[in-house]
């Protein structure tokens, strides 16, 4: 009985290293001419993973060493990009916390002059939407996000000197164009480091961030609301504050940011093959720093790219009204600036416990990913109907209404996920990251200008923008759930069942870099 059960798993071994030298004579037989150098060092690396890994019986020591690989990346990656998403939301949100400290009276922002104030951040952003973009593929991604962190340290600081309306609106336009890499570089480093099964959970973590950035910025607020012994008024310490705690983490981030797994200084050579055989299975490839025009072109035919950024453009509404009217509206339900404040806590409490167990959902559960998005948009529409109809006498039940208004961090994170994970070809994803961006912002500025001062405290048109814009989310969502199914189907029907060889061709083809058109073995994620 012994004796058959180890003819049977010797037999078993045979067929097993038959079928891995199959492979490898794939990996080894490929024209490394049609590998861009780019992507020629991640190959060698995934190459001599496949030299140290050959069958399934090194599956328990592999599966040992990459688990010591991804906590090692975890411990490294993952505090950076925290810490960074945090104070980069601040940024965005002093102008909000400053409005209720004397900043519109300072700067004799009458009428609609605090909404352009708001808005212009959004004109800077959407200017440098696709240069950052193409700034990101074409340089060192840890490096040149160290520099935008240190460039807009800088203007924020550069606030406390502000004097005028004019410029207010210069300086935020410089603001704008300067944050607009930090969300790409974030899901470029993502996309990069983990695989498309772990990158939902990380990228979900480290936007939940933003829910602490506004628990963060308002006992800020609060705080420096209580100065009374300064030189300086409330609203200008707020901006010096924010802006010191970002020229610090500056030189922290271009200090211990990696820039690619091939050339992270904080893993051994045997730790960067581990990394790269499994992310490999992204069939993404490396960074390719050549722009190529067709994969442009291809970006801007894809249906999917274009619902995306159809969805960009509705959060970015719902952002720019949200983000920079919150206050506003608190405020006007009868509270004064010190209560706005502290009643805007419990929004970001909502919005880090929305995207974290949206994250976990994504990644226990299969093809989640746009039935998370569709389900995000259920509980901000019910606060939305609420704001619009409760009497204003109810301020407590208004208030509890406008807390549900930053959920929109859900939405964005789950475009974050089907572009990083849906998208290959590093000119297609830039230039589709681009597009997200690019109809974000310009949703921003819409958000921000829907907010009419007259219609105070009510403001009927923002809210019935939002509502419209959430509507359109959860229908563009099933539209770009089928669309995907139907590419997956229509694959699988072709191929048949994806074999060994084929995923391993599948791999080399995003070596080769590929876009996900091009390449007919990837498969989309639901």
């Amino acid at each position: 009985m012994s004796q058959s059960t180890d003819d049977t798993k010797s037999q078993s071994s045979i067929l097993r290293n038959e079928k891995f030298d199959e492979v490898h004579i794939i990996t080894s037989s490929i024209n490394k001419i049609d590998i861009d150098s780019d992507n020629l060092k991640g190959f060698e690396l995934y190459e001599k993973g496949q030299d140290l890994y050959k069958g399934d019986e090194f599956d328990e020591e592999e599966k040992k060493s990459y688990s010591k690989v991804l906590r090692k990346v975890d411990t490294r990656l993952l505090p950076l990009l925290c810490v960074t998403y945090t104070l980069q939301f601040l940024d965005k949100l002093s102008l909000n916390y400053a409005a209720a400290y004397g900043l519109k009276e300072d700067l004799n922002l009458t009428g609609n002059r605090y909404s352009w104030c708001a808005a212009i951040f959004n004109f800077g952003y959407l200017f440098w939407a696709i240069p950052g973009n193409y700034l990101i593929q074409r340089f060192p991604v840890g490096k040149y996000t160290g520099f935008m962190l240190f460039s807009w340290s800088i203007i924020l600081i550069g606030h406390v000197g502000l004097k005028n309306y004019g410029g207010a609106l210069v300086i935020r336009f410089i603001l704008g164009m300067f944050e607009a890499s930090i969300s790409p570089s974030c899901m470029a480093l993502c996309g990069m480091f983990y695989t498309t099964k772990q990158s939902p959970l990380r990228q979900n973590i480290f936007l939940s961030f933003n829910g602490w950035a506004t628990i963060i910025g308002a006992l800020l607020s609060f705080g420096l609301g209580h100065a009374e012994n300064s030189s300086l008024p409330s609203w200008k310490l707020i901006f010096l504050v924010i802006g010191l705690l970002n020229f610090v983490w500056s030189i922290i981030f271009t200090w211990l940011c990696p820039n690619s797994p091939e050339t992270a200084k904080f893993l051994t050579e045997e730790e960067k093959i581990v990394l790269i055989k499994h992310i490999a299975k992204n069939n993404q490839g490396m960074k390719d720093h050549k722009f190529k025009i067709h994969q442009a072109l291809e970006a801007l035919k894809d249906l999917n790219v274009l619902m995306l950024a159809a969805i960009g453009l509705a959060s970015g509404v719902i952002n720019g009204g949200s983000s920079n009217f919150a206050s506003t509206l608190i405020k006007g339900f009868g509270f004064n600036g010190i209560t706005t404040s502290a009643l805007q806590l419990p929004l970001g409490a909502i919005e880090v416990i929305f995207v974290l167990v949206a994250g976990i959902i994504t990644f226990t559960i299969k093809n989640t990913r746009l039935y998370v998005l569709f389900g995000s948009c259920i509980a901000p529409l019910g606060g939305l109907i609420g704001l619009y109809v409760i009497p204003l006498e109810h301020k407590w039940n208004l208030v509890a209404c406008a807390w549900f208004m930053y959920i929109i961090g859900v939405v964005v994170v789950s475009c974050f996920n089907l572009l990083t994970n849906n998208v290959a070809g590093t000119s297609k994803k830039t230039v589709s990251n681009g597009l997200f961006f690019l109809f974000y912002a310009t949703g921003n500025i819409i958000g921000a200008n829907i907010f009419y001062a007259r219609q105070a405290p009510r403001y009927e048109s923002g809210i019935l923008g939002l509502l419209i814009s959430y509507v359109g989310i959860m229908v563009l969502s099933i539209l770009i759930r089928l669309l995907l199914m139907k590419r997956n189907n229509d694959r699988n029907k072709l191929a048949g069942q994806q074999t060994e060889e084929q995923a391993q061709q599948a791999i080399l083809n995003g070596f080769k870099g590929m876009t996900d058109f091009e390449n007919k073995g990837f498969r989309y994620a639901l």
